[in-house]
């Protein structure tokens, strides 16, 4: 009995009706005329159902906070007994050679979905992905998940959908619908924890094509063809839709950062040798004007003298140049 037992769930009374136990089988067994998979021992610590009376009660009726304190110490006393119960069956699988331990859910890890017909709390667990208060039960295996593929994820959709691959290409997808959106970051960091690879979509896909080309591609996790040269998208990389754009973009990005950077240091050695001529004309200019001076014979006092002489030659020409009036005599 022992063996035949794959996950061992405890899940204690906390927000839930009830606590239970349940057990997900390898194989399934008998129970009455039917096969079940699934087992379960549960309490209901509450009522699903509570008739209302027709007077009104007040928060601050003493009976009610009697029924209150009397409902947490029965949660208190079942989620004790449930959990020395499971502490006996790993003791007694311990004590015949067989490894048996219970799991129990990650609340802060629950989400809201549809993996059925109707929308119930599904919880994730060191080894499973399950939903054990309402029927049909939910439980998926993460060692027999092979990809999640997130469906339906839009700016302008409230909500997606998550399909789980099994290992086995045999075998059609798990599906949970109308997952709302603001769930779909905490799962991918669930399963990049759990090292399960996902990619998503705009669009609900048909996974009865898609498996059955899966499962007739012998190198389907390879990323070249038959003839080892011609490249191809390895694995379920054919599913990523987004992400591909901005690889490439970050790679153009790049190139042209690098040609940027190369056309940059180009430029400034352009600058740099056109300052360098610029200064090599400027000393040749110079050079040149002092040579025609040295071979006139002049220097800069000479000029300066000479620019004075012929200051002196223009003021005599002025003078001669002016009428001399002449004073006629009175007679």
């Amino acid at each position: 009995m022992y063996a035949n037992v794959k996950h061992a769930i405890f899940q204690p009374c906390e927000n839930e009706i009830m606590v239970l136990i349940h057990f997900h089988l390898k194989n399934p067994i008998m129970v009455g005329k039917k096969k079940q998979q699934d087992i379960q021992f549960f309490t209901e610590v509450i009522d699903a159902s509570q008739a209302v009376d027709a007077g009104k009660r007040s928060m601050y009726d003493p009976d009610e906070m009697d029924d209150e304190q009397r409902e947490r110490q029965l949660k208190k006393r079942l989620n004790e007994a449930f959990k020395d119960f499971a502490r006996k069956v790993e003791g007694v699988a311990r004590k015949n050679g067989y490894s048996l331990e219970f799991d129990i859910p990650y609340r802060d890890l629950a989400f809201t979905g549809n993996p059925h017909k109707e929308m119930v709390s599904i919880q994730p667990t060191l080894n499973c992905l399950c939903n054990l208060t309402e029927t049909p039960f939910f439980v998926v295996d993460l060692s027999d998940v092979d990809h999640v593929h997130f469906e339906r994820v839009t700016f302008m959709s409230k909500a997606f959908d998550i399909v789980l691959v099994n290992k086995d290409f045999t075998k059609q997808p798990y599906r949970i619908d109308m997952i709302a959106n603001d769930e779909k970051d905490s799962i991918q960091e669930w399963l990049t924890d759990m090292e399960i690879s996902y990619t998503e979509g705009p669009m609900n896909l048909n996974w009865k094509q898609i498996m059955s080309h899966v499962l007739g591609d012998d190198r389907f996790y390879m990323d070249t063809e038959e003839d080892e040269v011609t490249a191809k998208e390895a694995g379920w990389e054919f599913l990523r839709m987004f992400g591909k754009d901005e690889a490439g973009d970050e790679e153009e990005s790049e190139e042209e950062s690098g040609y940027s950077e190369q056309s940059e240091e180009e430029s400034e050695e352009d600058e740099d040798s056109a300052d360098e001529d610029f200064d090599t004309d400027e000393e040749e200019d110079d050079y040149d004007g002092d040579e025609d001076l040295e071979e006139q014979g002049m220097d800069w006092e000479d000029m300066e003298r000479e620019a004075a002489a012929d200051d002196r030659r223009k003021k005599r020409h002025g003078e001669d140049e002016t009428p001399v009036k002449r004073k006629r005599r009175r007679r």
